[in-house]
């Protein structure tokens, strides 16, 4: 079963991924138009900016996906890479769960914003584009974060614990 799981967080990772890469490129598409119409035209885009940064939040929000599953999210680790391996290996599935906690804590808190920008139909000044989807976008990477993590840890307790010289793993 945890085989199954593990091919469709492979592939939810490929969709996230590939999403990401799709947000920086129109961003850097986006303001590559801007630059030329801005030096070459005298016109720019006047709701250039606001796009490539709701680009540019879709871009982390979904990119945030593959670093949790790898484990490479920031943290204090200097003193964890001097304990000893069952300390360090303690701490470390600790710190994932007090991620998949705050995770869980942030999208608690982000869905009554989120509705409310939906009921009252929101939108960006210069775009008029719906501020619900890019603020949509932070509450579904910290949930897909804290699905991935705890994912991990789970296949990890199954299959044993992280080689000892890996603590990211």
């Amino acid at each position: 079963m945890i085989e199954g799981v593990v091919k469709a967080v492979r592939w939810l990772l490929a969709l996230t991924r590939s999403l990401a890469a799709i947000c920086l490129i129109s961003s850097v598409a986006i303001n590559f138009a801007n630059i030329i119409g801005r030096y070459f035209f005298s016109v720019s885009i006047p709701w250039a900016e606001e796009i490539m940064l709701f680009l540019m939040v879709g871009c982390v929000f979904t990119g945030c996906c593959a670093v949790a599953w790898d484990g490479r999210q920031i943290r204090m680790d200097v003193v964890l890479t001097l304990l000893p391996p069952k300390a360090r290996e303690l701490l470390n599935v600790l710190s994932e769960l007090v991620m998949v906690a705050a995770a869980a804590a942030v999208t608690a808190f982000a869905w009554p914003v989120i509705s409310q920008l939906a009921e009252f139909d929101e939108r960006s000044q210069a775009a008029n584009f719906p501020l619900v989807i890019p603020q949509a976008m932070i509450p579904i990477g910290y949930t897909l974060m804290a699905l991935l993590v705890a994912v991990r840890l789970i296949a990890r307790r199954r299959s044993g614990p992280a080689p000892v010289d890996a603590p990211h793993s």
